[in-house]
């Protein structure tokens, strides 16, 4: 443990410094939003662009590295996302704030796989596991810590806006002043969506569901806090709750999951997301209610993802599953660009709860299609190692922490 803190510390640092700038600006923007007057449709497609941006940064990404270096396209996209930041308060349109959006979800896509090639390149075989380890925990932590930051000044107010852009420019020095040199960068080759969906529908459908969950989730949280009436306090405490949930779910499910048919795994957690969204849009909920419920969620909804790729693994050959996270991550992000569209308008047509209606229903569905899909085919034989990661990661770190279980599978 303390030799991959000693050589990978400054990465995984400026990683947390852009986790917490990151899940900033995201809470922030719903509650700002709000604040000038930006209706509940135009909040969902100002969150919506972030990952309509993520998903075309994960294309893209890849083929800037490997013209100019991973240096060059760094500095670039840590100017972007700096720049965007500032000019939030300045612009407060919700045209404007959505095309700002998607440089920024294209940008931290970009330094996300950065990031990631370079903590990989830092890694030994022995290492690796530890590492990606370490920066899945630092990614939550981030997110969660930057929740905090909201109280520190008023949201109608410049200043934090500035916070989440003095923390990203912060979070370059540690990570180009590393001693280690760029890797060189390669990346796998996608499967024909066809391919995969053959292999396993579950594992497309279920990602596309949770795509919408995700996003839905983690990115209209503090629009429906507004609409809800909930302080900035309040709205910060819920939000962290989410992402405490899935930080600490997400092991024990995964143990579990490598005992039994991933399905029955995935039915039980999805129903039970469906039973708890479905009693906070009939029954009204004390405050404390409401973080058991993001707790919950959060929990559900993280381990979600990584059992369904998981699930897509156990009918994959070793040297398929690099190639098929890739197409994994880009159904899912598909499924994350509609999720607060949706949640906006069921937000207005069924006030502050439809944001609850649209999660239970999107996980109803999805318990539904996998009870089903247990009757279509056999469970496999011989499971795979649960592979722990977030819906935050690129496809990269995917592939990787794909690697390094089916490795330990093989031991």
């Amino acid at each position: 443990m303390f030799a991959v803190l000693t050589t990978s510390w400054p990465l995984l640092l400026g990683v947390m410094l852009l986790m917490v700038g990151n899940g900033m600006q995201g809470s922030l923007l719903g509650i700002r939003g709000a604040i000038e007057g930006f209706s509940t449709f135009e909040l969902s497609l100002v969150m919506s662009a972030y990952f309509l941006g993520f998903l075309g940064g994960s294309r893209m990404t890849p083929d800037l590295i490997r013209r100019v270096g991973h240096v060059r396209v760094f500095a670039a996209l840590a100017s972007l996302i700096s720049a965007s930041l500032v000019i939030y308060p300045v612009l407060p349109n919700w045209f404007a704030w959505t095309l700002l959006r998607v440089c920024i979800g294209f940008s931290f896509s970009g330094v996300y796989v950065t990031a990631e090639s370079w903590l990989n390149n830092q890694s030994t075989n022995e290492t690796r596991g530890q590492t990606l380890s370490f920066y899945m925990i630092v990614q939550m932590l981030g997110i969660i810590m930057s929740q905090a930051l909201l109280n520190v000044a008023d949201p109608s107010d410049f200043t934090l806006f500035v916070i989440p852009s003095v923390l990203v420019s912060l979070a370059f020095i540690p990570i180009l002043l590393t001693a280690s040199t760029a890797p060189v960068f390669e990346s796998a080759k996608s499967m024909k969506f066809k391919e995969l969906f053959i292999a396993s529908p579950l594992g497309c459908v279920g990602m596309f569901v949770t795509g919408g969950i995700f996003s839905a989730l983690f990115g209209m949280a503090s629009v429906w806090g507004t609409e809800a009436g909930l302080s900035v306090r309040d709205i910060s405490i819920f939000i962290a709750s989410i992402y405490v949930g899935g930080l600490l779910m997400q092991y024990p499910i995964g143990r579990a999951s490598d005992r039994m048919d991933r399905r029955i795994m995935v039915t039980a957690l999805a129903l039970l997301g469906f039973l708890i969204a479905f009693v906070v849009f009939v029954f009204k909920v004390p405050f404390v209610g409401f973080l058991a419920v993001g707790f919950l969620l959060g929990g559900i909804t993280n381990p979600l993802y990584s059992l369904l790729i998981a699930h897509t693994n156990d009918f994959l050959d070793t040297e398929q599953m690099a190639s098929a996270s890739s197409g994994m991550i880009f159904i899912n992000g598909t499924g994350a660009i509609f999720g607060p569209l949706i949640t906006g308008w069921m937000i207005g047509a069924f006030g502050p709860n439809g944001f609850f209606a649209f999660i239970g229903l999107l996980m109803g569905a999805l318990a539904t299609y996998a009870f089903w899909r247990m009757t279509r085919r056999a469970a496999p034989v011989d499971a795979g190692a649960f592979p722990t990661f977030t819906p935050q990661a690129t496809a990269m770190a995917v592939g990787l922490v794909i690697e390094q279980a089916s490795e330990q599978s093989d031991e």
